[in-house]
């Protein structure tokens, strides 16, 4: 009876767990040397809630890294990690500045309720810093005629490497920057900021510029891809305008980018819900506090049955 009762109190601090009240994305990835936002979304009944953010997926051994009740927040802005909260968006936003690839690791956005019986709202996330050189679109697409970009981030530590744009199998194509990281002819341009990205267009999209190219950062290279659309002829671009038109979706259908947000315990859910859940999580402790009591009842010894009196009764000599 004792084991089921500490039973019961142990699920009390985890109710408020099954309320998804806080959610960020899954996985966050950052190359090194670049600065991480990452937002954290609530529900409105947490607007007054300190929030936090730290390191570590358990929160007894979550290592802080910034709280919105800080005394000392503004001289925040010149530490690695910084975080505002903004309650009418019901967003908390957390910057971590200057990233290496020591801080890849699991962190928590937490809301910190203060209760006894009352465990933390948290959300978990992994940010993986990456080294080298990464592009911020592999896919590239655009109409014949027409020009399309990339960028090209890099850590830095190759802010003074050899910086190329190579056609995958043709080593003679490289395009090579100068001393000023930029390169330029009738069909490409690259610029190099010397802080960690370089830009490379291609003027004039043709159809034979389809297929796969190298952006390379002294021994670092990445692989991004192109495609070309062939240019529509202007009878087939006017008799298509109507019907694109009434099949545009409005504002209203666009992908809501909070809608995708995911965070460990499950996916967005409104207040109906969560009150039912609040309700049916009662309802289960209260079934199994009236189960224990009646399974308690049935195995205590009866004592005091006339049955039992006559079972405990000595026999007397004869």
């Amino acid at each position: 009876m004792k084991q089921v009762g500490r039973l019961l109190l142990s699920l009390l601090p985890w109710i408020p767990g099954l309320l998804c009240g806080l959610m960020t994305e899954d996985q966050f990835t950052v190359l090194e040397g670049n600065s991480l936002i990452l937002p954290c979304h609530y529900e409105p009944q947490y607007a007054s809630n300190v929030k936090y953010w730290c390191r570590g997926k358990m929160r007894e051994f979550c290592t802080s890294l910034a709280r919105t009740d800080d005394s000392l927040l503004e001289s925040q802005s010149e530490d690695k990690v910084t975080i505002f909260d903004d309650p009418e968006q019901r967003v908390f936003t957390v910057t971590m500045k200057n990233l290496t690839e020591e801080d890849s690791g699991w962190y928590m956005c937490g809301l910190e309720l203060g209760g006894f019986w009352e465990a933390d709202v948290r959300a978990f996330t992994y940010v993986k810093v990456s080294t080298g050189i990464s592009v911020v679109n592999d896919r590239l697409s655009g109409e014949e005629g027409r020009g399309v970009t990339v960028q090209c981030l890099y850590s830095p530590k190759y802010r003074e490497s050899e910086k190329k744009w190579c056609r995958i199998g043709n080593s003679s194509s490289c395009l090579v920057t100068d001393d000023e990281g930029s390169y330029e002819d009738v069909s490409v341009a690259i610029t190099d900021d010397k802080t960690g990205t370089l830009t490379v267009t291609i003027k004039k999209l043709q159809i034979s510029d389809i297929g796969w190219y190298w952006c390379v950062v002294g021994p670092k290279q990445t692989s991004v891809h192109v495609q070309v659309l062939p240019r529509p002829s202007t009878t087939a671009a006017a008799s298509t305008t109507n019907s694109f038109a009434a099949a545009k979706p409005s504002v209203a259908d666009a992908d809501d980018p909070k809608q995708r947000i995911t965070n460990d315990c499950c996916m967005r859910q409104t207040f109906p819900a969560q009150s039912v859940v609040m309700f049916a999580s009662f309802m289960l402790l209260a079934a199994l506090a009236i189960l224990a009591m009646r399974i308690g009842k049935h195995t205590a010894p009866a004592f005091n049955s006339p049955a039992t009196q006559m079972r405990m009764r000595p026999v007397e000599n004869e």
